[in-house]
């Protein structure tokens, strides 16, 4: 009982009373069916504008219309696939796999396991996290409705009109989901998401037959009441949430205004909407540029966010606060430090739900290139690769310039400190101090790459809603390039995205001189345990591919230290790792299996080295032959 109340005294402490509160209060209208009266099933028909007028009110989008787009067109036979299974309705999930899906039960079926959930229940009924039902987001996925993209790019590269299609299915989901009812409409950014998304759709196919009056009201009307529904659970993101979810629900309501103008609530939704956004921007992008996420995919994410809003603001004659622009830029210097040039990714670190909402080229989903560059385009009017998707934000003109992300580099808000040299070897290591959420516990995790390789890399996510041992394995610091005790966590996990005891003491410095690089990280973490202090000391010859490990571990008392190295099983044969203990004993390698995830929802076996003692310190030697 006492251990409980020190971990309900720790989680208030991480997360504040202003947070309890509302979960709390949230809770009530939950169960008292405020939520039901505050959301409407069956809500009244609304009618704003004629389908006529809205075509000619000129409104400011990224592009006006499917007939104004300037771009060569060039059909490949990636894009071609993709539209194919897309029209037979073997939905790309995730970015990787794919789901075949039943026309009547789509939207309310979660293809991974056949869960159906009830289309006729209130949305705050629904439960979020259910061992029967699964994870919620293979409900979602489609519903998002990103796969037009593909629909729309196939319709203009192949001069073949897709209208009809993309009318039908927007109208299939508003038929087979009333508003308010169903799992559709238990999250404010997947609703965001899929009236960005039709946004894009009704802009493109403006001026098609397609689109008939009796079609352009039907949307209007679920898209108020979706904009609606957003507007009345916005706290919800902004103080449960306070992530991605929170930046792409206000930015939502800001675009209201200036996409929707003939709604008379977007003019103080829009209002409001601005306001929040830029808070949100300046709390969650950190001064140095890092995310309070943790995550590479979920930057990539405020990314795009940033470049829907940036664009459109100016489109429009507005602008943001200047910390908006200001934390864009930063966002861009630290993802280019973290990019590798060669392939285009990212160290898979954070968490990685395969979330890529506005896909406009045929690039793989792990690979950043033109994301970074299309918020680069519009800040700065610069990229560093050609790229159809500048023309889909309605942008031709911008001046190509060099990627070389040489250098070292520290980012000490995020914790992250990268050496790369001329763009061939990267040393990444992650040390940092929480003062927002965590989502793994991963201190110290050491990630190694070599012209263009991820030798030694991090495990992913796979899922959010799967077995423990899954969720301990991905989150959990096992599954990471880092140290253990005792086979636990640097922190203390809890149930679901909760840990405990967050690591609150981390600093790292990068020495250099003419021929060596080196990082010195060290982290305070194992409250649980009353508190163990572990260094690690990275070093090596410049454009050698030979890093020398030194771990040092305070305070043991006698436990089992693990140390684990996860490799891409693809080049395993490529790489050595040795490893002694402090009275420069040999220590034997334990070779484990492991999981590996790239996309969500899909995991891979991977290679694991482990050494383990109960000393205090391992020196350890990593060489890549990658000749």
């Amino acid at each position: 009982m006492f251990n409980k109340a020190l971990l309900v005294v720790d989680f208030v402490k991480n997360m504040g009373w202003r947070y309890v509160f509302f979960r709390l209060w949230h809770l009530f209208q939950v169960k008292s069916g405020l939520f039901q009266k505050k959301f409407p099933a069956h809500p009244e028909f609304r009618k704003f504008v004629t389908l006529e007028q809205w075509r000619s009110a000129n409104i400011p989008f990224l592009i006006s219309s499917r007939e104004e787009l300037d771009l060569p067109k060039q059909l490949n036979d990636d894009l071609e696939l993709r539209f194919r299974e897309s029209v037979k309705n073997n939905i790309t999930f995730f970015n990787s796999q794919k789901f075949q899906l039943d026309k009547e039960t789509q939207w309310k079926v979660n293809p991974s396991n056949d869960y159906l959930y009830d289309s006729k229940q209130h949305w705050s009924k629904i439960a979020d996290l259910s061992a029967e039902a699964g994870d919620i987001k293979f409900v979602w996925e489609k519903a998002r409705f990103s796969y037009l993209y593909d629909i729309i790019r196939y319709d203009y590269h192949s001069d073949t009109d897709q209208a009809e299609f993309v009318f039908k299915e927007i109208e299939d989901f508003i038929d087979k989901n009333p508003i308010n009812l169903g799992p559709q409409y238990k999250c404010s950014q997947e609703i965001s998401l899929r009236v960005l998304n039709w946004t894009y759709a009704l802009f493109y196919y403006k001026n098609s037959k397609a689109l008939t009056e009796d079609r352009f009201l039907k949307l209007m009307n679920s898209i108020y009441w979706q904009l609606h529904h957003v507007r009345k659970n916005i706290n919800f993101s902004r103080i449960a949430v306070r992530n991605n979810h929170a930046i792409t629900e206000t930015l939502m309501l800001y675009l209201s205004g200036l996409l929707f103008p003939f709604i008379p609530e977007t003019k103080q939704w829009s209002k409001s909407g601005k306001k929040w956004f830029e808070q949100e921007i300046e709390y969650q992008i950190y001064e140095d540029g890092t995310f309070l996420q943790y995550s590479m995919n979920y930057h990539r994410v405020v990314v795009q966010l940033l470049t829907w809003a940036i664009r459109l603001a100016n489109l429009n004659q507005e602008r943001f606060k200047d910390v908006v622009y200001q934390r864009a830029s930063r966002s861009l210097a630290f993802l280019d430090a973290c990019i590798d040039h060669k392939s285009g990714k990212l160290p898979n670190y954070g968490s990685n739900d395969g979330a890529l909402f506005f896909k406009f080229t045929d690039d793989d989903y792990r690979v950043y290139t033109s994301q970074l560059n299309d918020l680069r385009v519009v800040l700065t009017g610069k990229a560093t690769a050609v790229s159809e998707s500048y023309a889909w934000y309605g942008i031709n003109d911008y001046e190509l310039i060099e990627a070389d992300n040489s250098g070292t580099f520290s980012f000490k808000d995020g914790g992250y400190y990268i050496c790369n040299e001329n763009n061939e070897l990267k040393t990444f290591l992650r040390c940092g101090s929480y003062k927002d959420r965590p989502a793994q516990a991963d201190n110290l995790h050491l990630d190694i790459w070599v012209d263009g390789i991820n030798y030694l890399w991090d495990n992913g996510s796979y899922k959010y809603n799967t077995s423990q041992q899954m969720l301990q394995h991905f989150m959990g610091s096992a599954g990471h390039n880092t140290l253990t005790i005792n086979r636990q966590n640097h922190m203390l996990k809890g149930g679901r995205f909760i840990w405990y005891y967050w690591v609150k003491k981390a600093s790292a410095i990068i020495e250099e001189n003419k021929n060596k690089l080196g990082i010195v990280a060290s982290m305070m973490g194992y409250r649980q345990l009353s508190g163990i202090k572990m260094t690690r000391t990275v070093k090596k010859k410049k454009l050698a591919t030979q890093w020398s490990i030194q771990d040092f571990i305070e305070n043991t008392q006698g436990r089992t230290v693990r140390q684990h190295w996860h490799i891409n099983p693809k080049v395993s044969n490529r790489v050595t790792i040795t490893s002694r203990d402090e009275n420069g004993i040999e220590l034997k390698p334990e070779y484990s299996n492991s999981w590996h995830s790239s996309y969500y929802g899909v995991k891979e076996p991977a290679t694991q080295i482990i050494f383990s003692h109960t000393g205090r310190a391992f020196d350890t030697t990593i060489n890549i032959n990658h000749s």
